[in-house]
């Protein structure tokens, strides 16, 4: 049975996007514009986030979305199997995942419940047979779609090419294909920390009827009661953590009050 909207329980999720082994935050998906670079081990700063009250973390490997020769797996493996995240906080995976044999890999994490659910990009458009596959196997609830949105049109390989699908089609298809939830990721405002656009998410999470997460220009805790509003089923929050803009232990406290 589906929950409505106002049954799911609103997910506040801290990203942790991985780059060279490291934990850092771009400026709409830019990789040479780095607003955000810590010497600390990933690892520690998930573990971080789960002791302040993390259920789910969305750890993104920006090597492999990129197509870099190098990619994150080991980084994400540590993370998933350290004491302070295992059995502690569920976790979804993305960045570059086009192939059967990478959906399946990170899936398999340790005892294969660590990671719960994979987030595919691109792949939704250029192989849908892959998502089709992946939840037939392992159910629509551990497949997420990501749609990276420029002005209503769904961006791909990275952000770095604007297709001509409109977001809301593209949710559609996603959810037909097999999609258990959507990420919607509003580029045009990732990254600045200038705020959120409600009306384009409550259009978006209105268009299909799975579970949907939102990402992208969250600053302030008035952005993340707006996105709950709007009836998405949670949110992913980046440089207003790392920057200091949102504390993250008040904003659980708020939400637990």
């Amino acid at each position: 049975m589906k929950l409505s909207r106002s049954d799911r329980t609103f997910e506040v999720i801290p990203a942790v996007d991985l780059k060279g082994g490291r934990c850092v935050q771009l400026r709409q998906g830019k990789k040479e514009d780095v607003i955000f670079s810590s010497v600390e081990d990933p690892v520690e700063i998930a573990k971080k986030w789960v002791t302040q009250g993390a259920s789910r973390l969305h750890i993104i490997d920006l090597d492999a979305a990129l197509q870099e020769k190098q990619n994150n797996f080991e980084v994400v493996k540590c993370i998933a199997e350290s004491e302070g995240v295992r059995g502690k906080a569920k976790i979804q995976v993305g960045g570059g995942i086009r192939s059967y044999e990478v959906a399946v890999k990170l899936l398999e994490i340790a005892t294969g419940v660590e990671v719960d659910r994979i987030i595919f990009g691109t792949a939704a458009l250029k192989s849908p047979q892959l998502i089709e596959n992946v939840a037939d196997e392992f159910s629509s609830e551990r497949v997420m779609v990501a749609l990276d949105v420029i002005k209503g049109k769904v961006a791909i390989d990275g952000w770095r090419e604007v297709t001509g699908v409109d977001a809301t089609e593209a949710a559609k298809h996603a959810e037909r294909i097999g999609a258990g939830s959507l990420l919607f990721t509003n580029v045009d405002v990732e990254g600045l920390m200038t705020g959120i656009e409600p009306g384009i998410i409550e259009e978006f999470v209105s268009s299909v009827n799975v579970p949907v997460v939102i990402a992208g220009g969250v600053s302030s805790v008035e952005d993340v009661l707006r996105i709950k509003d709007a009836g998405a089923s949670g949110v992913v929050i980046g440089s207003a953590l790392y920057k200091g803009k949102i504390d993250f232990n008040d904003l659980m406290k708020r939400f637990h009050d």
